[in-house]
């Protein structure tokens, strides 16, 4: 019998698990626009409530496709792309899951008691299908689940086939978990006859599975279970299906998550050849993937969207491997500068101004980065905006170390992660400077908010003393007691500024250089 407070986090962890999944997808296409709208007046206000919003108004749910026109729609933005101009228009959104979502306490436990069946049409006849945790815990945590579930409801069958797709044995021999987190299906795919699905499950505080995909071929009623090795530990957001002459390709969107931390790097974009059984995948470390977390896809003929929590790329898949494939745009905030200048401070908590930017020819506007609480009775907070001077900064203690020496001896380094543990080790080096993408930043609700090149001056403060969470970053000196950085960011009260939303073509740095993390980790 499961401790009352396992079962507390438990509860909370699946609950929040739920509600993020809450909203489904609406794959169709929409045939009643056939030429590109008029951009608005003006572009849309992005209000900032609290640091989540950069993820959640970022994240794309769905995307629709009609003649010349392919919408990417997130929970207030449409992003609308134009084939004939090959141009981006931004719109507030309107959009609508296919499904009631769920919004309180009561129905989230009634969900996870009974999960509903969802449906799928196939040459007139309705399949059911859901999955569940055998035995189930909800609502009442007495047992201990040991299995995930497919249910599958054939047609004119009035009890479910079910499957077992994974045991709570074969994760705790995969070390993905040592309790079973609660599963549910992401994505649905009719392709060649087959029925595909792909699962996968909450993670934190010790629940997790195995990223699986199931294919069903309902001609012939058999049931597929796929499940390469090096996904285990991942959490599958989409897939999508290409076919060329000889293989099928499965195109998935991953990430990874954890308590507190629900939206982790993984590996982001991977093709899974299911004829050869061979996977690859592309991350932002060793492609031109904008961003870290892709969270919906979509093909096109030949052209592949990925949508991130960063940005938009649209890749010829057939020849993905080829850098001229990929044409990528990224999510960026602009605000207007005031007329009475813009007092610019060197860290979120400094309490005096720098310098103060003043709107001229050369310069109209700012680019926002991100936005952080002082502290978290008052939510008076600051912006971070690009500052092209920069400031420097030294952190005493905080050094270089492989990841080893910070966790155990037995720690995997993930290939999308930096070569070393550093304060910088969210950041990607693109050539030329450390960059960081806005789903480069990890919420971390239960450890004292985002993270970055901060430290803890005063002990009383609710916050650390951040200099930078997204500016980038020219490396000075990293040692094994300190890193010194220049960072090319500032920080602005957030009541004089407006952001708005754009999203730009990507640009390639010039004069590249090798990543100096390379000495530091030889």
């Amino acid at each position: 019998m499961l401790s009352m407070s396992l079962k507390l986090i438990i509860s909370l962890v699946s609950l929040t698990w739920l509600f993020l999944g809450c909203t489904t997808s609406k794959q169709g296409i929409n045939q009643t626009e056939n030429n590109c709208p008029s951009p608005p007046v003006s572009p849309p206000k992005f209000r900032v409530n609290n640091e989540g919003d950069f993820f959640e108004k970022l994240k794309t749910l769905n995307i629709e496709v009609s003649e010349g026109i392919i919408t990417f729609q997130t929970q207030d933005y449409d992003f609308i792309f134009c084939n004939k101009n090959k141009t981006f228009i931004i719109k507030k959104g309107n959009y609508k899951p296919e499904e009631k979502p769920v919004t309180n306490y009561e129905e989230a436990i009634q969900e996870l008691n009974d999960p509903s069946y969802k449906i799928i049409n196939w040459q007139d006849k309705t399949y059911q299908y859901r999955v569940i945790l055998e035995p189930n815990p909800f609502p009442d945590f007495e047992v201990e689940p040991e299995k995930v579930i497919l249910e599958l409801i054939i047609p004119e069958a009035e009890q479910p086939q079910k499957h077992t797709l994974y045991t709570l044995k074969q994760v705790k021999q995969q070390k993905a978990g040592i309790q079973l987190g609660v599963p549910k299906i992401t994505a649905t795919v009719i392709n060649n006859n087959q029925f595909y699905w792909s699962v996968s499950s909450e993670q934190g505080e010790g629940n997790g599975g195995i990223a699986t995909i199931v294919s069903y071929e309902p001609e012939v009623d058999k049931i597929n279970i796929i499940q390469p090795s090096q996904l285990a530990k991942q959490q599958i957001n989409d897939l999508k299906i290409s076919n060329n002459d000889t293989d099928t390709i499965l195109w998935l969107a991953t990430q990874t998550s954890g308590e507190g931390n629900p939206y982790l790097p993984g590996m982001g974009l991977v093709s899974y050849n299911a004829n050869r059984k061979s996977l690859k995948s592309y991350y932002a470390r060793n492609s031109n993937l904008v961003g870290m977390i892709p969270h919906k896809l979509n093909i096109e003929k030949e052209n592949l969207w990925v949508a991130t929590g960063n940005g938009l790329c649209q890749i010829k898949w057939q020849t993905i491997e080829q850098v001229s494939s990929w044409k990528c745009w990224e999510f960026q905030l602009e605000a207007t500068l005031p007329n009475e200048g813009l007092k610019v401070y060197q860290s979120l908590l400094n309490p005096n101004p720098q310098i103060t930017l003043n709107a001229d020819e050369n310069q109209e506007t700012v680019e926002v980065l991100w936005w952080s609480p002082q502290n978290y009775e008052t939510e008076k907070g600051r912006y971070e905006i690009v500052y092209d001077s920069g400031f420097s900064v030294t952190l005493e203690d905080k050094g270089v170390m492989n990841w080893k020496e910070w966790y155990d001896n037995q720690y995997q380094v993930n290939p999308w992660e930096a070569m070393v543990y550093w304060p910088g080790k969210d950041w990607l080096w693109n050539g030329n400077r450390f960059i960081r993408p806005f789903d480069g930043v990890s919420l971390n609700y239960f450890g004292g908010g985002p993270g970055g090149i901060s430290s803890w001056n005063n002990s009383q403060q609710q916050r650390p003393e951040i200099y930078a969470i997204r500016g980038d970053l020219d490396l000075i000196e990293l040692t094994k007691d300190s890193t010194s950085v220049k960072y090319y960011s500032g920080w602005v009260d957030d009541d004089v500024l407006q952001p708005y939303l754009m999203i730009v073509p990507t640009e390639k740095p010039k004069n590249i250089q090798p990543n100096p993390l390379k000495k530091v980790s030889q």
